[in-house]
C-alpha cells in the first residue's frame, strides 16, 4: 500500500475507463444531434442538474465518510495488534527470569513469541482470503503446522496453541498465577482484535444504498448535457466528461475504502505491519536480522507494487 507515493494516473483512469467511454459517447451523441437536427434541440434549465448534483454530492460525501470510518477502524485494530504483540513478548522475557540460552524456559519464550509472528501473518492472509499457512514454517514447528491444518480458521488454531503453552508454563512453575492472568489478558486482546477484523470483513456495506446512489448519478449525467449545451455548445462534451469523472472517482474511492482487506492499494497495509511486528519481536529475542532486507523486498512486492498487479 502506498500512503506517501503518488498514485499512477493510469491506475486512476483505469478504474473508470468504462464509465469514461460511455459518457464520452453519450455527450458527443447529444452534441451532434443538437447541432445537426433541429428537432432534437432540447434543453433544460441548468438549475435542474445543479440541484440533483448537489444532492448526489451530499450522498457521496456521507458514503465516503462511512467507508473511511471502516478503513480507519481496521487500521486502528492493526495498530492495537502491533502494541499487544510487543506487550506479549515483553511479558514473556520479563516474567520468566531466565538468561537466553538453551533452557526449556527460553525455548518456551521463543516458541510463543514466534508463534505470535505466525499468527499475525496468518490473520493477514486469512482476511484477504489467501492461504493462511503460507511460509508459516519459518516461525512454528512441523508439529504445530500439522495441528493447525485441521482447522478452517488458522489464526484461531494458533491462539489455542498459545493458550495451551501458557497453561503448561503455569503448571511447570515458570510463571505464577498473576503472570498467567496478565498474559491471558493479552491473548484475549488478540482474540477481540481478530473478531473486530472479521466483523469488518464479513459485514458488507448496504448494497441498496450504493445502488440508489449509482442510479441517481447516472440520471444526473444523462441530464447534464441538456443543461450545458445551450450555453456552451460543443464545449459541453469535455465539461460533461470532466464533471462525470469527478463523481465516478469519488464513488470508486468510497467503494475501495469500504473493504480494507481485499488486497488492493487502498487496503490496510497488513503485510507491512506484520513485517514490523516480526522485526520488533526478533530484536526483543536478541536475534540477528540476516533476512531483513529480503523481508522488506517481499513486503514491497506484496503491497507497494500492487498498483501494477491490479
Amino acid at each position: 500500500m502506498l500512503l506517501k507515493e503518488n498514485i499512477p494516473v493510469q491506475y486512476i483512469l483505469g478504474k473508470i475507463k468504462k464509465e469514461m467511454l460511455w459518457v464520452t459517447v453519450y455527450a458527443v451523441l447529444i452534441a451532434v444531434l443538437y447541432e445537426n437536427f433541429h428537432i432534437t434541440r432540447i434543453s433544460i434549465p441548468i438549475a435542474v442538474p445543479t440541484i440533483l448534483g448537489t444532492v448526489i454530492s451530499l450522498l457521496l460525501a456521507f458514503k465516503s465518510n462511512q467507508a473511511y470510518d471502516r478503513w480507519w477502524e481496521a487500521r486502528t485494530i492493526w495498530g492495537a495488534i502491533v502494541n499487544d504483540s510487543r506487550t506479549l513478548t515483553r511479558q514473556l522475557i520479563t516474567f520468566i527470569d531466565v538468561p537466553f540460552g538453551s533452557s526449556d524456559e527460553h525455548s518456551f519464550c521463543e516458541r510463543v513469541a514466534k508463534r505470535q509472528i505466525a499468527w499475525c501473518y496468518s490473520l493477514s492472509r486469512h482476511l484477504r482470503r489467501e492461504d493462511p499457512l503460507h511460509q508459516l514454517e519459518r516461525f512454528i514447528s512441523a508439529e504445530d503446522i500439522a495441528y493447525i491444518k485441521r482447522y478452517n480458521n488458522i489464526p484461531l488454531a494458533l491462539q489455542e496453541l498459545q493458550a495451551r503453552d501458557l497453561r503448561n508454563a503455569f503448571k511447570l512453575g515458570w510463571i505464577n498465577e498473576f503472570q498467567q492472568i496478565q498474559i491471558d489478558k493479552t491473548l484475549t486482546a488478540f482474540s477481540n482484535e481478530m473478531g473486530g477484523c472479521e466483523r469488518i470483513k464479513n459485514t458488507v456495506f448496504p448494497s441498496t444504498y450504493a445502488v440508489y446512489i449509482h442510479f441517481s448519478l447516472i440520471l444526473f449525467i444523462m441530464l447534464l448535457p441538456f443543461g450545458l449545451i445551450e450555453f456552451f455548445g460543443i464545449i459541453e462534451v469535455p465539461l460533461v466528461i470532466a464533471i462525470s469523472c469527478s463523481f465516478f472517482l469519488i464513488e470508486k474511492m468510497a467503494i475501495h475504502l469500504q473493504d480494507p482487506f481485499e488486497n488492493k492499494p487502498t487496503d490496510t497495509p497488513t503485510t507491512t505491519i506484520c513485517r514490523t511486528i516480526e522485526k520488533d519481536i526478533r530484536q526483543m529475542l536478541k536475534e540477528s536480522h540476516q533476512h531483513d532486507e529480503d523481508l522488506k523486498d517481499k513486503s514491497v512486492l506484496n503491497e507497494a507494487n500492487i498498483f501494477y498487479i491490479l
